[in-house]
This record gives C-alpha cells, structure tokens and sequence, in this order.
C-alpha cells in the first residue's frame, strides 16, 4: 500500500524557497477552509484628529463583511513510477520523482501568482509605467531610471518604503545587465536570504511575466497577439498575498498493463492583491 503521506510531506518540502518571491507575500492560508479563502473584509479606516477642540467625537460605524473565494487547482499530468514502495525507503530516489512534480507546480502557481499582481492598467495605486531605455530589437530597454520612476509612483501613493520587491522579466535583467554590468551583475543573487535592493526595491527574476496589449493587462492564458508587450511587475509585501489549500495524490497501484504505479497531485493555490493597492508593472515600450 503506498504511504501517500510520505509523498505529499515530500511535494511540499521547500515549496518556496529562498529565491521565491512568494516568501516575501502575506500567508492566509489560515483562512483556508475547505479549499475556500474567507477574508473578513474591513470597513475605512478611522481618521486621526489633531489637535482637536471639537467634542464629541463623530463616531463612524465599521462593517465587516466575509468574502469568500475558491481557490484556484492546479494537476500535474501522471508519472509512471516502477517500484514505488522501494523508492519510499530512499530519498533520494523519491527526490527524483517529486522534484518533476514540485517544479511544475511551483512554476505555474508563481506564473497564476506574478499574473495576478500585476495591475490590470495604470491608476494613483496601481501605477503602469513604460520603459525609456535604447532601442533593442524593437522595443525601448528597461533602465534604472525606470526603476526611479517607479518608485517615485510607489511614493507619491504612499506606499511604506520596506518590503517593495520588483520581479523582474528575463530581458528586463539583460537591459539593466547592459547598462551598467557593474550596479546589476548581483540583482538576482541573494545575500543571507535577502535580494539586491535598488531604488529601495528588492529584486527577483521569473521567465513567465504577464503581458499588456495597448496599457491593459492580458488576461491570463489569452492568446498572444502581434504586439503584446511584456512586462516588469512590482509590489509591496503587505498588500498581496498567498494561500495554499489541500495538495492532494490520486495513485493507481500495480497497474497490470504497466507493471507499476501510476501517480499525479492536485494542489489548491491562489495568489491575489488584497485591496489592489501597492502594485505596478514596467511595460516594455515599441521602439
């Protein structure tokens, strides 16, 4: 009998690890039940009186109220595993096999994830600006004075000056590589678990970035048009946040026709904004 204890416990060891951004997001998978996010939603925020001479004090009534979202699935395709019980008695053999399957998993929630912070177009709070940078290959690099730009966005929304963290794309990395090798050779390397920081903002880099079509934000899994855009995504720590729900093994034992087991995971993942506040995006421009 397969222990699928064994397995999930092995699946989600390390599932964030240090170079992950997810680690640097708020964690509300306490409020996960039954694979559903409930959130208690906040009422204003009371305002601060200075000095006041005016009494009494109005007194504003607060109403919460419960939202509740399902949270995304995500399945991996099944693995044919030859002598599974034999593999449960070796890490290292069991690591070969799971590792296929934490990868996948981990791409795709932190592509659903990096998709899901990115704003949907340009706002006071959600600022979308494009890069300035030299023609390359059709498009306007990103530079460091783009990061500036941002920040001064991020600034003027009064957004707190810690936990800012900009994701960055591929070719974003190469265009800040290119313009000065020397400030950016380390922006994706970590020192004692933390990312580079410029202009305030630390740095990670992911391959699967979200894209704009004319200032708006592709929907997730649309189909790319000529013209499309990609793009850089940045936001505070505090204003996004994760969940994980039930990861789940279905296994099909001493299939006949195979002559081995056949395994595969469901995993229960969302990734969102929290009031769609802190959050930003560089969009390469056309050259």
């Amino acid at each position: 009998m397969l222990n699928k204890e064994i397995w999930v416990n092995q699946l989600m060891e390390n599932f964030y690890p240090e170079r992950s951004f997810l680690r640097k997001v708020l964690d509300f998978s306490e409020h996960v039940n039954a694979n559903k996010l409930h959130i208690p939603s906040s009422g204003i925020d009371p305002k601060v009186l200075i000095n006041n001479t005016t009494y009494p004090i109005s007194v504003v009534g607060r109403e919460d109220e419960d939202c509740e979202i399902a949270l995304d699935k995500f399945e991996t395709e099944n693995t044919l595993v030859r002598r599974p019980e034999a593999i449960e008695y070796s890490y290292a053999k069991l690591e070969s096999v799971i590792s296929q399957h934490r990868n996948t998993l981990q791409a795709q929630t932190a592509r659903k994830a990096v998709h899901a912070f990115a704003p949907s177009e340009n706002s006071a709070d959600t600022p979308v600006l494009t890069t300035t940078g030299e023609a390359y290959n059709g498009r306007k690099r990103l530079c460091a004075n783009d990061i500036l730009a941002l920040k001064e966005r991020f600034d003027d929304a009064l957004i707190p000056l810690e936990d800012r963290y900009i994701i960055l794309a591929p070719k974003h990395v190469s265009d800040l590589l290119h313009e000065d090798l020397k400030l950016f050779k380390e922006i994706t390397d970590l020192k004692n678990g933390e990312p580079f920081k410029f202009a305030g903002f630390g740095f990670y880099a992911f391959p699967y970035m979200p894209t704009y079509r004319e200032g708006t934000k592709v929907a997730y899994g649309a189909d790319a048009l000529e013209g499309d855009m990609f793009a850089s995504v940045a936001f505070y720590g505090r204003e996004v946040m994760k969940a994980d729900g039930e990861l789940y093994m279905y296994s099909l034992e001493d299939d006949p026709r195979e002559r081995g087991t056949i395994v595969g995971f469901d995993k229960r993942f969302i990734a969102m904004p929290i009031r769609n506040k802190g959050i930003g995006a560089i969009v390469s421009a056309k050259a």
